[in-house]
């Protein structure tokens, strides 16, 4: 028998895990052959560690381990990951285990001696299951808003970004987020907490670059009363008051040296001493770390201790650029605006054509922040809702005239808008189809004068359509609404730039 896997897809990741070497090295070596990409664990508390960084398709689970037991272990895992698939290794006698794994949710069962063609169907099949579970639940992410809340993006990293958050969300690794400045690595982590059993419990945020080295000790771990000049009264550090929750160590390469070798230790044990204190504080706090640098040169550099790291690291998420995220920035601007005109009580906000194409052209080394900046800046300035390009930064303003190609990370073609074609926004803003200022401005590099004055022409049909709809509806805008399927505010303001007048 051959087990195949689509072409399109990675080779499925399975867990072994199993005591008896020889059986394990046998299984291993089964799947290996078959495509599959194998790792053994010989015991269940070597399992629920490497979990954190295989993050497996399929667990293969013997139930006859030592120390932890395998039901113990299939309880464990299926609380951190609910549908990843488990299947059962057992003894022909173990009828009474084998129904208590299958009630805890495992997913199928093999009995030892296992036969080949048995494992490879059986795991097959439980690696088709859960890709496809991965899929629906991807579906729904999109279909609800494009991600997790906060977090929009439908562009392949991000959808990759996704799935490693869903796969590693429900469990209590730790996890370091790795991305450039502005691209939204805290969301990341209130996601996770948010999709955790952590849930109900505080999610605690210290931006480490932020506060003084002679003060990091104290803002961590707390201190206690008289423990240094100004130290009037007892005081709960980050780690204390992320009790039962998440604790977020944003840019975690700007911890001091000295305080590294203490932070270990409590990445390792959860335990620490208050600054001036002797009553050791133990607790229970799933940590996600972030930073823009890259660690591992820190390291070699001598600024960041290796076992510290090992310890941060042990499960990694990089959050893409927005310039590599091909077909995002649309979307993004809309999602954006929406919130702003709720953060700024502005009616429907309207994004002319070049405006957009100004967006899409711009390299945003600022990213995701950086776009958001510059669009609340529009929005405070902007005319009657209006957002043209003079609304936006001058950095980005003035590459009306200096404009290259859009980025693959835009979607959008910077002559587009100029000829009057449909927005690639499509979540409610509106984009202008154009403006008489536009029409008498010299084309940009690229755009024949034919395509920049189609946005007066457009202009003329908009009136056009506006007369002939209020004509048939005699003057009723609600009925001319309904014609041009356009809202009553989108149509006042229509009328207003026309210089219309209708009678309800």
């Amino acid at each position: 028998m051959t087990v195949t896997r689509p072409p399109a897809e990675a080779p499925a990741s399975i867990l072994v895990v199993d005591d008896d070497e020889t059986v394990a090295d046998v299984l291993n070596h089964w799947l290996s052959a078959a495509g599959f990409e194998a790792a053994v664990a010989p015991d269940g508390e070597t399992a629920l560690v490497s979990l954190g960084r295989v993050l497996p398709d399929v667990v293969v689970l013997d139930l006859s381990l030592p120390g932890l037991g395998g039901l113990e272990v299939l309880v464990r895992i299926k609380s951190a990951m609910p549908r990843l698939p488990i299947i059962i290794l057992t003894g022909t006698s173990d009828v009474e285990t084998v129904v208590a794994a299958m009630q805890r949710g495992a997913h199928d069962f093999l009995t030892k001696p296992v036969d080949k063609q048995k494992l490879l169907s059986t795991v097959g099949r439980a690696v088709d299951h859960y890709r496809l579970s991965e899929r629906v639940a991807e579906l729904q992410r999109i279909d609800g808003g494009d991600g997790f809340p906060g977090i929009v993006g439908r562009s392949t990293a991000m959808r990759q970004l996704f799935r490693q958050m869903e796969r590693v969300a429900a469990s209590d690794v730790t996890v370091l987020v790795r991305g450039e400045s502005g691209t939204g690595k805290e969301l990341v982590a209130r996601a996770l907490h948010d999709h955790s059993a952590r849930k109900k419990g505080p999610f605690v945020a210290i931006n480490c670059a932020a506060i003084p080295e002679s003060l990091q000790e104290s803002e961590l771990f707390g201190h206690e009363k008289g423990a240094f000049t100004g130290a009037s009264a007892r005081h709960s550090g980050r780690f204390e008051q992320a009790q039962g929750g998440t604790l977020f160590l944003d840019e975690i390469g700007e911890i001091a040296p000295s305080l590294q070798a203490k932070l270990l230790r409590v990445f390792q044990e959860r335990r620490f001493h208050r600054v001036g204190g002797t009553q050791e504080v133990q607790v229970d706090v799933r940590i996600v770390a972030a930073t823009h640098r890259d660690l591992l040169a820190e390291v070699e550099a001598g600024r960041f201790r290796e076992d510290l790291y090992f310890r941060v690291a042990v499960f990694e998420l990089e959050v893409p650029p927005l310039r590599d995220r091909e077909g995002d920035l649309p979307v993004l601007v809309g999602h954006l605006l929406r919130d702003l005109e709720k953060k700024h009580h502005k009616p429907e906000l309207v994004l002319e054509p070049q405006t957009l194409g100004l967006l899409a052209t711009y390299g945003w080394p600022g990213n995701v922040r950086e776009l958001q900046n510059a669009l609340e800046r529009a929005v405070v300035i902007a005319m009657d809702g209006v957002i043209c390009p003079e609304d936006l930064p001058r950095r980005i303003a003035e590459r009306r005239e200096t404009r290259r190609p859009a980025s693959a990370a835009t979607g959008v073609d910077p002559g587009q808008g100029r000829g009057g074609g449909e927005s690639p926004i499509t979540s409610g803003t509106e984009v202008r189809d154009g403006d008489a200022r536009e029409a008498h401005a010299e084309p940009p590099e690229g755009v024949g004068r034919e395509a920049a004055r189609t946005p007066t022409k457009m202009i003329e049909l908009e009136r056009q359509a506006i007369v002939q709809a209020l004509a048939d509806s005699r003057g009723n805008v609600s009925e001319a609404c309904r014609l041009l399927g356009i809202p009553r505010t989108t149509m006042y303001r229509k009328l207003r730039r026309h210089g219309l007048r209708a009678e309800e």
